[in-house]
This record gives structure tokens, C-alpha cells and sequence, in this order.
């Protein structure tokens, strides 16, 4: 029966048929496993062995199926490292399917099935991407069975509560200290939803470099594309982490997962690195403006974003406790994004908080859109941080190009001591209440009233155009590489 299955999807979708015996002997599958040789069908079986350490005792069902099968497959293993599952699954379908299609027997002892990989390291990491959105009660679920800390790529936010102890928040070109230093650290990285994309790992030779990489993702093409894993598993996230705890939950009582002097050394990395800022004056830094509209929202607003420093400084000051609260242009960058996002928020929750924190550079690509919201009566927060530049190109400017620019300044060259273009008559144009905040002293009341105004509102928070999102890492970097002090106001 196992063989005509398998038959019946090589038929189907022309490809390697699999089938499994998980209890030993698998006696069943001799006549299939000769029929297949015979008549040249791809199979893989995959057989149930009794423990490593009874092999040769005449165990209860124990049967050498790799001698009896040595004759009627093209090539059988008895795995006994659980370190060579990975290999030996790639090679058995690719033996399975070249040249003669025919069958190829994997036989795995009872122990080496039971067996956990977690266990064996003293520093692993979990970092979830874009793909754990749709499993975050799972992840959730394995954090607390394993106790293995958690970083976030920036489409990943929100997949694991940023509240959490365990969180070390986003990782990457603009991530924390302390989550690029974990991932540096780790001996185990365990990658799932992630594409492992360059503003994530930087120098990819130096990413993770000191770990063994589990990467488990829905799109086979993702794996082994940037970084090459150690084992992985082309499946869904949901599933697999389901999997996952079903095996530690039967396990926890022996397994002894302590983690407790790895997290304690990256409690100490986020005292050392906290993600901070400095004040000039009565200026509003644009990082206190999100951490105000987090404190006054409790952390549970929508929020939307632009592309720009304003993006990153939205990813590390808001804290994201669930998913599909941050909704942003992660791989293509596209500045604009935030504002019809919002809209799309909106329209989709009618019963949420939803904010698009802005750049003056992003919001004015689509600022059309103010006309849709009002027409449509959106209760769309803006919260635009106008800087008068493009912060992100200025900042590469001053880090790398010796502060050269290149229409990077958004004002009126005319008249740099006015506000240009006014976004307030933006605003007005379409019947949308609005008003400006230049002191930080006033800060807080601006936002509160912004939130408490029915329907849209666009509050025009003027910001320095001298600071820098900090930390970061050159791109083509590695973690030495990261950068902490200085902004627009430092020669370089």
C-alpha cells in the first residue's frame, strides 16, 4: 500500500514519490521497493529503525531492511548522526531521480528521530521575518518552551511582542546593538520567514559566522539563495512550528533547556547599547515624537510608513506587540508607501487607531491621497516628520560623500527660514484639520489633540535635519562594523 501511494504521486505530478514507515520493520515495502527499481520509478522510503544502541540484539521488530533492501533499491542509508539528515535527504532524491529513476531507502533509528538539536547549544537565537506573521501564537508558544531569544527583521515586527524580555528587537543595517551582537554571538541561528536579504546580514561571509543555521521558509527559491543553512526545510511556518512544540511539549520535562547566562550577557548588551538620543534645545528629536505617539496610543495603534530615516525610527521607537500593526516598504523602498497604506488600514479596521508616520519627502509623492481620506472620511492620523530633506540621502551624504549635496533640500533656497512647502494648506485644501509643532515642550499635547480629533488629521512636526538613525552598519558591513556616535552635525 505505501508503494502505490507513493506511484500514485510520481504519476501525478512526475516527480520523486515519498514514502514513510515510522515504525519498524517496513517489511511491507519490499515487493513495492522491487517493483519500483523495476520499473523505474523515483522513490524515497523512509524507514523506522529500532534505538542505535539495541541494532543487533534481536530488538523487538528489528529487521536489517538496509541488508534486505541492498539488492532492490539503487542506494540505502542507516542513518546514525542526526547531523547527517540533512545530506543524506538531499542525496537520496537526487539519486532517486538522476539518471535511472528508481528507489532509495533512508532507515532512521528510533533515537536519532527523538532526538533535539536545541539542546546541544549554550547561545541560539530565533529570528523570525515577514513569513512568521501568520504563526505568531506559535512562535509565541516556542519562546516560552525553549526561552531562546528573539530578533526581528524589519518585515518580521510585530511576529513577537517587542514588550517581551526576550525581545531584542529589529536586527540589521538600523537594528539594535544588542540583537546584532546576539546574532554575531549565536551558535545557533534558527531562521524562519526570512530571506536573509543584504540590509539584514550586511557582509554575508560574516553574518551569523559562528552559527549552525536551521532556515525553514514556505519558497524553496529563498533557501540556500543568500546564506547557505545548515538544515533546511522548505514548509509552512505555521505547521512546522505546530510540530515543533507538539515534540517540546512532550519533551520539556527532560530536555532542561537553560539559556539563563546567554540571556543575562544580552541583558547587559541592551544596558550598555539602549537605542536612544540626544535633545538640542526646545527641537524635537523625531525619535521622542515616536515614543510620545507610542506612550499615548498604549503601543496598539496601526501604523503606516514612508520610506526614509522616518521608517527606521518608526521600526526601533514604536513597539510592536502583534502582528499586522506595521505596515511598511520593506524590499523595494518605495517612498510614498505610507499614506495609501493608511488609507488601506483603515478602510480594512474601522476600529483600530491607524497612524502614518510620514517624512516630508515620502508624503508629498502621494499627498493627493489627503483628498481620498476626506471623501471617504478616514480616521487617518498623520504624524509628518518634516526635516526639509531627504534625511536618509543626507546622511549618507554627511557619512560617506563629505556632506556634498545633491537636491537633497526639499525647502525654498530663497527663503530657507520658512517652512517649505506648507504641508498645512495641504491639509486645508481638502478640509482636513492640521497644525504644526515646532517646540518639544508642546509636543505631547499636539499629539494627544491629533488623536483625539475625529476623523483625519495631519499633525506638521518639525524636526532637525541633522540627525542621523543610529545605530548602523555600513552597507557591505559586518557587526565590528557598527556605528553608534555622531550625526549632521559631526564633520566626517
Amino acid at each position: 500500500q505505501p508503494r502505490k501511494g507513493a506511484d500514485v504521486l510520481v504519476e501525478a505530478l512526475e516527480r520523486e514519490g515519498v514514502t514513510d514507515v515510522f515504525a519498524y520493520p517496513a517489511t511491507n515495502l519490499v515487493s513495492g521497493l522491487a517493483d519500483a527499481l523495476l520499473d523505474s520509478v523515483p522513490m524515497v522510503a523512509i524507514t523506522g529503525q529500532v534505538p542505535r544502541r539495541m541494532i543487533g540484539t534481536d530488538a523487538f521488530q528489528e529487521t536489517p531492511i538496509v541488508e534486505v533492501t541492498r539488492s532492490i533499491t539503487k542506494h540505502n542509508y542507516l542513518v546514525l548522526d542526526v547531523e547527517d539528515i540533512p545530506r543524506v535527504v538531499r542525496e537520496a532524491f537526487y539519486l532517486a531521480s538522476s539518471g535511472r529513476p528508481g528507489p532509495v531507502l533512508i532507515d532512521v533509528p528510533k533515537d536519532i528521530q527523538q532526538q533535539l538539536v536545541v539542546p546541544k547549544w549554550d547561545e541560539p537565537m530565533r529570528l523570525p521575518g515577514g513569513g512568521c506573521l501568520n504563526s505568531a501564537d506559535e512562535l509565541r508558544r516556542f519562546v516560552e518552551l525553549t526561552g531562546i531569544p528573539v530578533a526581528s527583521t524589519l518585515m518580521g515586527l510585530g511576529a513577537y511582542p517587542a514588550s517581551s524580555d526576550l525581545s531584542l528587537h529589529m536586527l540589521g543595517m538600523h537594528g539594535t546593538v544588542y540583537a546584532n551582537y546576539a546574532v554575531d554571538k549565536s551558535d545557533l541561528l534558527l531562521a524562519f520567514g526570512v530571506r536573509f536579504d543584504d540590509r539584514v546580514t550586511g557582509k554575508l561571509e560574516a553574518f551569523a559566522s559562528r552559527a549552525k543555521i536551521v532556515h525553514i521558509d514556505i519558497d524553496s527559491a529563498e533557501i540556500g539563495k543568500n546564506k547557505q543553512p545548515h538544515v533546511s526545510i522548505c514548509g509552512d511556518i505555521k505547521v512546522a512550528l505546530q510540530g515543533l512544540n507538539e515534540i517540546l511539549e512532550e519533551k520539556n520535562s527532560v530536555t532542561n533547556l537553560d539559556f539563563s547566562n546567554w540571556r543575562k550577557e544580552l541583558d547587559e548588551q541592551k544596558v550598555k547599547f539602549p537605542l536612544n538620543f540626544k535633545t538640542f534645545g526646545e527641537a524635537i528629536p523625531p525619535q521622542y515624537a515616536i515614543q510620545v505617539l507610542d506612550e499615548l496610543t498604549g503601543g496598539n495603534a496601526i501604523i503606516s510608513t514612508g520610506v526614509g530615516q522616518h521608517q527606521m525610527w518608526a521600526a526601533q521607537f514604536y513597539k510592536y506587540n502583534k502582528p499586522r500593526q506595521w505596515l511598511t516598504s520593506g524590499g523595494l523602498g518605495a517612498m510614498g508607501f505610507g499614506l495609501p497604506a493608511a488609507i488601506g488600514a483603515a478602510v480594512a479596521r474601522p476600529d483600530a487607531v491607524v497612524v502614518d508616520i510620514d517624512g516630508d519627502g515620502s508624503f508629498i509623492m502621494n499627498v493627493q491621497e489627503l483628498a481620498t481620506i476626506r471623501v471617504e472620511n478616514l480616521p487617518v492620523k498623520i504624524l509628518l516628520l518634516n526635516n526639509q530633506h531627504l534625511g536618509m540621502v543626507v546622511q549618507w551624504e554627511d557619512r560617506f560623500y563629505k556632506a556634498n549635496r545633491a537636491h537633497t533640500y526639499l525647502g525654498n533656497p530663497s527663503k530657507e527660514s520658512e517652512i517649505f512647502p506648507n504641508m498645512l494648506k495641504f491639509a486645508e485644501a481638502c478640509d482636513i484639520p492640521a497644525a504644526r509643532v515646532t517646540r518639544k515642550a508642546d509636543l505631547r499635547a499636539a499629539i494627544q489633540k491629533m488623536l483625539d480629533t475625529p476623523g483625519p488629521y495631519l499633525l506638521d512636526v518639525i524636526v532637525p535635519h541633522q540627525e542621523h538613525v543610529l545605530p548602523m552598519i555600513p552597507a557591505g558591513g559586518g557587526f565590528m562594523d557598527v556605528i553608534t556616535e555622531g550625526d549632521g552635525r559631526t564633520k566626517y
